[in-house]
């Protein structure tokens, strides 16, 4: 089986409907995908119905923004968490608020410098999206101002432009145990990811492991492979399971579907561990 775990539509920063998704998936040869798009599970509905439709399995997820205590950006996957768990609603709705309220502040302090508005910002973004830095990229695009999201990123939207504002986001080892309290299995996303900016040590991935953290991902182009190996070492000594993702998102990144894949043994000890929800 060919089953890729981490994806994102355009309920959150990728670029196709959930359902056009699902039909990418099928299209690229896989067996199991999972829509884990940010802070939201408004897509799996779409993209269930679109599964069936396609004849492969779909796995319910949702990747959680975190934030260290020294500021560090986290994601943490949550595959087959109950969607109604308050606790875990109540976070992620406080995160939404604080990105919006962001991605507003940022835009605010670049329209001193480009000809930017937060009205042609909302053009980018679909009806119940979580706003976040790639709308903003796909305006500044519309503009001109840049060719592709990945250089804004690099020229505008990084952390160390003037534009750059911070945000409320839950600590790693609390949004794992949230996960795990909503019946989910949660792994930590592209733990290595050096490109993005700043990595966490062993401190808080031992944090996040104390906390319930079941899995790491490791086969996922921003991991190094040097860093692979240790990521493996570490799965191996704490008993984690170890998952492979291509993080697509549609046009908006170059990642492919299925350029990483996890195993069918991994997906049914996640089934296994999971009690939120099921696969469809």
């Amino acid at each position: 089986m060919r089953i890729d775990l981490h994806t994102h539509s355009n309920v959150s920063d990728g670029t196709e409907d959930p359902d056009v998704l699902i039909a990418s998936a099928a299209a690229a040869g896989l067996d199991a995908v999972a829509l884990t798009d940010h802070d939201s599970t408004a897509g799996w509905d779409r993209a269930g119905a679109a599964a069936t439709e396609h004849g492969i399995t779909f796995v319910p997820g949702m990747e959680v923004s975190c934030r260290t205590d020294t500021g560090i950006s986290v994601h943490v996957l949550s595959y087959l968490h109950d969607p109604a768990h308050v606790g875990l609603l109540d976070e992620i709705a406080r995160s939404r608020e604080a990105r919006l309220t962001r991605a507003q502040r940022m835009v605010e302090l670049m329209s001193a410098d480009f000809p930017i508005s937060w009205d042609l910002v909302q053009e980018h973004v679909t009806e119940g999206a979580t706003v976040g830095r790639p709308h903003i990229a796909d305006a500044l695009i519309a503009l001109g101002v840049v060719s592709t999201r990945s250089e804004a990123f690099e020229r505008v939207l990084t952390a160390r432009s003037p534009y750059w504002v911070s945000h409320y986001a839950p600590h790693p080892a609390d949004a794992v145990a949230l996960i795990r309290d909503a019946g989910g299995v949660p792994v930590f996303a592209h733990p290595s990811a050096f490109n993005r900016g700043a990595v966490v040590g062993g401190a808080v991935i031992n944090e996040m492991i104390d906390a319930g953290l079941l899995g790491l991902e490791v086969e996922h182009r921003d991991n190094p492979e040097a860093a692979r190996v240790e990521l493996r070492r570490i799965a191996r000594d704490n008993g984690l399971l170890v998952t492979g993702s291509s993080d697509y998102h549609g046009s908006g990144k170059p990642n492919l579907l299925g350029e990483n894949v996890t195993s069918s043994e991994t997906l049914e000890m996640i089934i296994g561990l999971a009690t939120g929800t099921a696969v469809r």
